[in-house]
């Protein structure tokens, strides 16, 4: 039975699904977590194709289902909020995926490894410093301690990419768009579709998620000089600069965000890097290759965490070769979802007048386009 330690910085969604399956392939986890308790955005997230087998074999399908949102459908309205499109979500996937909202997706995982792994909440790493046997941990509250392994899968800012590959800026790059999301006062009166308002450069959305309703504002927008992802008062403020003079529901939504408490707001950034791994410490989720746009964020997290875990459970003895294994084979997940961030901004947040005429047509031909396919055999490899 391999006794080795790993210490997993971040419980999001990599973190549990890393946990799990490290305790699966005998490894001793620690989840050490900056926040109180479980901490997600309640933006709705899917669940798809790897990340469905992944979830299969953690036996949390039925958990999954059972906490999936009532979307059917997404509709596009223009400033008097008349319909100018319309997209079925069955046209967009398959019948595999499974959209929830992230605050969900995250308690489920930290369910399915609470009992195999030791979870330190309140608490982040400070320094790392290792050598050829292991890497000495210091923490901001907790006592320092030494592991066999250290993962960072805490997200797009990761404290320990910033310690153990060098400041933010040297692999995060904005992708020119800023989204912010917020919970809404009342939940919309019809749980099964999501609602998306556009004008050139802008887009605001209404989704039902469960219970209660969420709204995301998503816009174009320079790289800002020294922009602050916790700065909350100045994310209002673009806000109110960003979406002045738009129709529809905004104004009202915009005073909503103003005297929101749980305001989240940052960049849509690319994480690039030329390795995921430094001796003993490697990355994974967001942390790693952050996509950040549009919900692959979690699919891919989970992917991620499952083949590292495996990886690491193959050569034990040699986890150099483990996170190389991992790296090559999980970025043929990510860098097409890389690739491809760019097309998806520009079908949800058209640039111009033109542009939003094309997609509003689009999303008539798209259920057309997706039955043909489904009618049409695909051919062998």
């Amino acid at each position: 039975m391999n006794e080795q330690t790993v210490l997993i910085s971040g419980a999001g969604v990599a973190g549990p699904t890393l946990a799990y399956w490290l305790a699966r392939a005998g490894y001793r986890p620690t989840v050490v977590e900056r926040a109180r308790g479980l901490r997600s955005s309640g933006s709705p997230v899917d669940v798809r194709g790897p990340a469905a087998h992944v979830a299969a074999e953690m036996g949390l399908t039925a958990k999954l289902r059972e906490a999936s949102t009532d979307v059917t459908a997404l509709k596009f309205v223009d400033d008097a909020g008349r319909r100018t499109g319309r997209v079925a979500t069955s046209a967009l996937g398959s019948s595999d995926d499974v959209e929830l909202s992230r605050t969900d997706l995250a308690a489920i995982l930290y369910e399915a490894a609470a009992d195999r792994a030791e979870f330190v909440f309140h608490d982040s790493i400070t320094e790392l410093h290792q050598d050829d046997g292991g890497v000495d941990v210091t923490f901001e509250r907790g006592a320092p301690r030494r592991f066999d392994l250290v993962i960072g899968s805490d997200g797009l800012h990761s404290g320990v990419r910033r310690l153990a590959f060098g400041p933010e800026e040297r692999f995060v790059e904005h992708m020119g768009v800023y989204i912010a999301t917020m919970p809404l006062a009342e939940p919309p009166a019809d749980r099964t579709e999501m609602v998306m308002y556009n004008s050139p450069g802008r887009a605001v959305a209404v989704h039902p998620s469960r219970g209660h309703g969420i709204a995301a504002f998503m816009f174009r927008g320079a790289a800002v000089p020294g922009f602050d992802h916790r700065d909350t008062a100045r994310h209002k403020e673009m806000l109110t600069e960003a979406y002045a003079g738009a129709g529809w529901r905004v104004p009202e939504l915009l005073e909503q965000a103003r005297v929101a408490d749980d305001l989240y707001f940052d960049s849509v950034s690319r994480v690039r890097m030329d390795s995921w791994a430094a001796g003993r410490i490697v990355l994974a989720g967001d942390a790693a290759s952050c996509v950040s746009l549009f919900g692959d964020g979690s699919t891919l997290a989970m992917a991620g965490g499952y083949t590292l875990a495996n990886e690491l459970g193959r050569t034990p003895e040699d986890p150099a070769a483990a996170f190389r294994r991992y790296e090559a084979a999980h970025r043929k997940l990510v860098e097409p979802k890389q690739r491809n961030v760019s097309t998806a901004a520009a079908m949800l947040i058209p640039a111009t007048r033109r542009g939003l005429v094309a997609r509003n047509l689009g999303t008539r031909l798209l259920p057309l386009v997706s039955a043909a396919r489904r009618l049409v055999p695909a051919r062998a490899a």
